[in-house]
């Protein structure tokens, strides 16, 4: 029998028949790579700039239960609130960018940007957009069998006496304490912006005929006005509510151009894979066009809406301009 290099034809053969199969075993077996990569194959966490049960609170938990039940891991909500968010946006910041540390933010984060001399970290720059989750009105409302039953009644007594209305909102440098603002230059007219700490606090103003309007998310305000203690006037949005489809639009009760919407959304640190973004965001959209999700969500006063990452992120950096031109006409001081 033949042999090369003491070895007989025979063992040459199943050596380089051993190699052969060596070669092809990756395109017989599952890539071990790939399949390690394969995302999300570990838990998930949001991080929210805002303490446990809220708006916000809520509305993350569902879709973190519906990314859960979707993606086969656990997606949970890390509640870091304070300063401004950036709390929270700097605890996404230091994980790694790989879509297992997520940061919620919401429209305050665009007003966040001008309203504090140094902000520190940037939503523009330091992430990158996956998915709006909810928008929601503000509501003005007065108090049910007081002076003004419309937001005409109210408009028409303040260009008769300029200065005589009190406005109430939550405090100075929030979403709707600079809807006030908006709201004062919209229409025109005067009147004194009374900031409160929390919204029980503004009812009880609004109650004790210390304000004659309030302006606060439809949520808070929904137990006072399905007990009858409050009426709304008038919504915020470009178009009506749908949670409060019979009340009017501020432009159409006849303050022209004015249009004031909240949103909440998920954002990833800037250098997430970009399949791991669109995962998440076909995700998120599958999710809140669920008709359960959607019923969900409209118990809560929000409107379940989802977005491509480019509509939020644009939506964000309008806000930013928007809200930074409402903060320096309104002369508030930076923080």
């Amino acid at each position: 029998m033949c042999k090369i290099f003491g070895m007989t034809r025979r063992g040459m053969i199943r050596l380089m028949g051993g190699a052969a199969l060596g070669a092809l075993a990756p395109l017989l077996q599952p890539d071990a790579a790939i399949a390690q990569d394969a995302y999300p194959n570990a838990p998930v966490t949001i991080v929210l700039p805002f303490g446990p049960g809220g708006i916000a609170d809520i509305t993350a938990r569902i879709v973190a239960e519906g990314l859960t039940r979707k993606l086969g891991q656990q997606f949970l909500v890390q509640n870091q609130p304070g300063a401004g968010g950036s709390t929270a946006a700097r605890i996404v910041l230091s994980a790694p960018a790989d879509g297992y540390t997520l940061a919620f933010f919401t429209n305050g984060t665009s007003i966040s940007v001008p309203l504090f001399a140094q902000l520190p970290f940037d939503p523009v720059q330091e992430f990158v957009p996956v998915s709006s989750l909810a928008y929601f009105d503000f509501v003005f409302a007065t108090r049910k069998g007081g002076l003004y039953d419309s937001m005409e009644a109210l408009l028409a007594a303040s260009r008769a006496e300029p200065g005589v209305l009190n406005v109430g909102t939550v405090n100075v440098g929030s979403s709707q304490n600079l809807a006030a603002e908006l709201f004062r230059t919209t229409s025109g007219i005067e009147f004194t912006v009374v900031p409160y700490r929390a919204t029980p606090d503004l009812l009880v103003g609004l109650l004790g005929e210390e304000v004659d309007l309030i302006i606060d998310s439809e949520a808070a305000l929904k137990s006072a006005l399905d007990d009858g203690q409050a009426l709304a006037v008038a919504s915020s949005g470009p178009k009506r509510s749908t949670v409060l489809p019979d009340v009017p639009t501020a432009a159409e009760a006849g303050v022209a151009g004015f249009d004031v919407t909240s949103w909440n959304a998920i954002f990833a640190p800037a250098g997430t894979p970009e399949p791991v973004v669109t995962q998440l965001n076909t995700a998120v959209n599958e999710i809140l066009a669920d008709p359960a999700t959607i019923q969900r969500f409209r118990e809560l006063g929000v409107e379940a809406r989802g977005s491509t990452p480019q509509a939020i992120g644009e939506r964000m950096q309008a806000d930013i301009v928007k809200w930074g031109a409402v903060i320096e006409k309104a002369g508030i001081p930076k923080m």
